[in-house]
């Protein structure tokens, strides 16, 4: 049974991230899942637009850091490469994407909801770059999407301290473009991308295409680069600490190795 669901609604698509009791944390099984489901509307004609969002209370709260560590380099390495795949899927597909925001967009799912077109968000969503309270820089892209969406300092803030912050502060940063109240997350999501299904489909097609390559270095450049650093990262002391201290409940203690 997939953890990812697909409903049609005439011209749009939504795809739910279906895993509440795990707030939507993605594991490796849901983030095949969540490859197939965008490839599927992606290739769908009839679909004209997407939305992606999460059941429940959470949109997705990250990557299941229950279930890192014990793979090795190449067993990393691959877990990255499905990682950008789904991305990649979602920022790269024809069509205009809306991320649906409640509760957490954490680590992976704060770079999933970027990697879509527009981010209808609630003032009460938290949003958080994790990825250095367990001994890791930041992937899916992160770094990538918060440089070009808020400037490179106030990113780094947000990346250095792991802090989280309301989808009030996110829409102040210019990463959430549409803030309503909690009840009315999705109807926002689904007005918007039937507003942008009637539209000219090859016209805002090809707008997409023109915004990704007004940037250097590419997604796909950028990518690479994370899967240079992020399988090593996972080797290290600091992200075992890390992990150890996610599972007790702790404040880890990083001694840089």
């Amino acid at each position: 049974m997939s953890s990812i669901d697909i409903e049609r609604r005439d011209a749009v698509a939504v795809v739910t991230m279906n895993n509440p009791a795990g707030r939507n944390a993605l594991d490796l099984q849901m983030r095949q899942d969540l490859l197939t489901a965008v490839r599927e509307v992606s290739e769908d004609d009839a679909v004209r637009a997407v939305v992606l969002t999460g059941a429940g209370d959470a949109f997705c709260a990250g990557a299941d850091v229950g279930k890192m560590g014990g793979r090795g380099l190449a067993g990393s390495r691959q877990r990255m490469k499905t990682m950008h795949a789904m991305v990649r899927a979602v920022h790269g597909m024809d069509k205009p994407v809306v991320a649906a925001v409640r509760g957490a967009a954490v680590g992976i799912g704060f770079s999933l909801a970027m990697a879509c077109d527009v981010v209808v968000a609630a003032p009460g969503a938290n949003f958080s770059q994790v990825f250095t309270q367990v001994g890791l820089a930041p992937d899916g892209g992160a770094i990538w999407f918060l440089a070009r969406q808020m400037g490179f300092s106030r990113a780094k803030e947000l990346v250095f301290s792991a802090r989280r912050f309301t989808g009030e502060e996110a829409a102040c940063l210019g990463l959430v473009q549409r803030l309503v109240s909690d009840d009315r997350v999705l109807d926002e999501a689904l007005g918007l991308a039937a507003q942008y299904a009637r539209g000219p489909g090859l016209a805002l097609a090809m707008a997409k295409q023109l915004f990704a390559h007004s940037v250097s270095p590419t997604l796909e450049q950028f990518l690479e680069m994370e899967l240079l650093v992020g399988p090593q990262l996972s080797q290290t002391l600091d992200h075992a600490e890390g992990r150890a201290a996610f599972r007790e409940k702790r404040k880890p203690q990083f001694k840089g190795g």
